[in-house]
């Protein structure tokens, strides 16, 4: 009897783990390097940004709507679908693993709400205070979701290979995770999933299947969103 080789697991910046197994988790670790990168960009561009360019702050508060609806869109498949999935489907021990999650998920969501309201003050009257207030949160944002994201590399992502048939994994992709997703959301999420991936990563997504479409919109919509990137994390 052949057995099928697994897969070779992305490694991307900051990445915590990469564990082996079935199911190629490129898609989900393209997703944790754009928050590690987003939240990077946003400390950088509260330290840096002048106090009265207002237009800027705008910029940022429209691009922080980006990032948050991306990481809550993340964030529902994965408690609507997989950790329902593998509930009765675990051991004890990988059960307090999905509960962790879970719980890391409703911590990090009022800290999200923090630095919006954080962004938009310094829309409406910017000063140094508020802009240390705002980088105190955004920090603060960074190290829960950047050792929530490490402990998802390393403990969960684990279970997922151990627990979901390959079959049962596409299942859940192509009739569950992929159903949320509509086309305004893809044009927006395939440039900012993209953008900094090393080049071998990115040909490695066009050459998987349904890759195609993916370079097609990449090559449509990567040039607005460069633009717009640049204008609001022109500090950054």
């Amino acid at each position: 009897m052949t057995t099928t080789p697994h897969p070779d697991q992305v490694r991307l910046p900051g990445q915590a783990a990469a564990p082996d197994g079935p199911i190629d988790m490129y898609p989900m670790y393209l997703m944790h390097h754009a928050f590690r990168r987003d939240l990077d960009r946003f400390v950088a561009a509260a330290t840096r940004t002048p106090a009265d360019d207002r237009r800027t702050w705008h910029r940022l508060v429209r691009r922080w709507d980006v990032f948050a609806k991306a990481l809550h869109d993340h964030h529902r498949s994965e408690d609507r679908y997989i950790w329902p999935y593998l509930a009765g489907r675990v051991d004890d021990a990988e059960r307090r693993v999905l509960a962790e999650m879970e719980a890391e998920h409703g911590r990090i969501d009022p800290l999200l709400a923090a630095c919006r309201h954080g962004l938009e003050s310094m829309t409406e009257a910017a000063s140094e205070e508020r802009r240390t207030a705002l980088r105190a949160t955004l920090e603060a944002a960074r190290n829960v979701l950047g050792e929530h994201l490490g402990h998802e590399e390393t403990d969960a992502i684990p279970v997922i290979q151990r627990r979901i048939p390959l079959e049962e994994w596409r299942r859940l992709e192509k009739e569950e995770l992929r159903k949320e997703s509509r086309l305004t959301d893809v044009l927006v999420v395939v440039p900012w999933a993209l953008d900094g991936v090393p080049d071998d990563v990115r040909e490695r997504v066009f050459a998987a299947p349904g890759g195609a479409a993916f370079k097609v919109l990449w090559r449509l919509t990567r040039g607005r969103f460069a633009r717009r990137e640049a204008r609001a994390f022109r500090y950054a």
